[in-house]
């Protein structure tokens, strides 16, 4: 398919992460661009709502409709809130158009844990129960395979991602123990979103840094909880702790763990994680004593992975920076399109980071 044109929509285009795969796309050398659609800017131009747009793109955003977006786009893109997006999704689907859902509403396989965590009423229904099954988990490090050809794929969340890479590697080596993880991790603001909030607002973030959503309520705790039972090949609980930092961009997830017994040293596991990410195309493991910085992913689709071992407690540490809008968004999306449709993975993301 490399020679091919791939005819893309992107619906909810007027959020931060919309944005981010309009410019992503906008410049990928296989895609057409053929509709943007956004309830809240439907009427105007695109550039209009995002001015770092214009001269590059000033398509109308439209309101969304199933059919007229099926009948123009092959995929479709779809950046709309958990519970928004699924029935916009299934009626996708059911036309034949591929999706790349970066929403948590197929995330979860199990109904039960959805329900748990996401429906607004306790026992509510998935709204689209028959697609959690085809749903394919959209971390390309974890699941490659599955991507290829998919039709429907579940863009993993920005915490996930990073807390994923950090860890996955020595669980599936058996290097540290499976229950005990801790992970706490940092988010720049434009995690929240860009509707207007008070927890979001300026003077309300600046000059500090806070701890929110702690003790097992955040909801992305039965994702990362999902991915790395399924790395150790056993069921696993995880103690998740996210902090919201007064920057835009970014994600550093750290890791802690024991080591799984006592032989394991600081050479076994580096080597685990370089042996899972050698050939991966935007993960860099840093030299040992080199740790990840978001300011050096931002803007790219990459993640910085470090791990170290401190002989004095005996814990393992690993560490992990990502762009959240990007590999933990939609750079992630654009990556798992490109491998499910057969072309080349890194197309349209190779951008370096931007420094300062």
């Amino acid at each position: 398919m490399n020679a091919q044109r791939v005819s893309v929509a992107v619906i909810g285009a007027s959020g931060y992460t919309g944005v981010e795969l309009l410019r992503l796309l906008a410049r990928h050398p296989h895609v057409d661009l053929v509709a943007v659609a956004a309830k809240r800017a439907a009427g105007r131009r695109i550039d209009d709502v995002f001015g770092n747009l214009r001269g590059v793109l000033d398509l109308m955003v439209e309101e969304f409709d199933a059919a007229s977006i099926a009948a123009r786009a092959q995929v479709a893109f779809c950046a709309l809130p958990h519970g928004e997006s699924a029935p916009i999704v299934a009626d996708l689907v059911a036309r034949g158009v591929r999706v790349f859902d970066l929403s948590a509403d197929f995330r979860l396989h199990d109904e039960a844990a959805w329900q748990q965590w996401y429906a607004h009423e306790a026992g509510a229904p998935h709204p689209a129960s028959a697609l959690l099954a085809k749903a394919v988990y959209g971390l390309p490090e974890r699941h490659r395979a599955a991507l290829r050809d998919a039709a429907l794929v579940a863009v993993p969340g920005c915490y996930p991602t990073a807390s994923i890479l950090a860890i996955a590697p020595l669980l599936a080596a058996g290097l540290v123990v499976a229950n005990g993880l801790i992970i706490d991790a940092k988010s720049g603001v434009s995690g929240a979103g860009r509707s207007p909030a008070l927890g979001a607002h300026f003077p309300e973030i600046a000059e500090g840094i806070r701890a929110y959503k702690v003790a097992g309520t955040h909801r992305h705790t039965p994702e990362i909880e999902q991915e790395l039972s399924l790395a150790a090949n056993t069921q696993l609980q995880i103690l998740f702790t996210p902090h919201l930092v007064p920057m835009s961009r970014g994600i550093l997830a750290c890791v802690y763990a024991q080591p799984s017994n006592a032989t394991v040293d600081a050479a076994q596991l580096r080597a685990a994680m370089v042996a899972a990410y050698s050939h991966e195309p935007f993960v860099t493991v840093l030299p040992a004593g080199v740790l990840p910085d978001t300011a050096h992913v931002r803007g790219s689709n990459r993640a910085q992975i470090a791990v170290e071992f401190d002989q004095r407690s005996g814990r393992v540490l690993t560490m992990a920076a990502i762009d959240n809008l990007v590999k933990g968004a939609a750079g992630q999306a654009v990556q798992c399109m490109n491998i499910a449709l057969g072309l080349v993975e890194t197309a349209g993301l190779e951008q370096i980071a931007l420094f300062p």
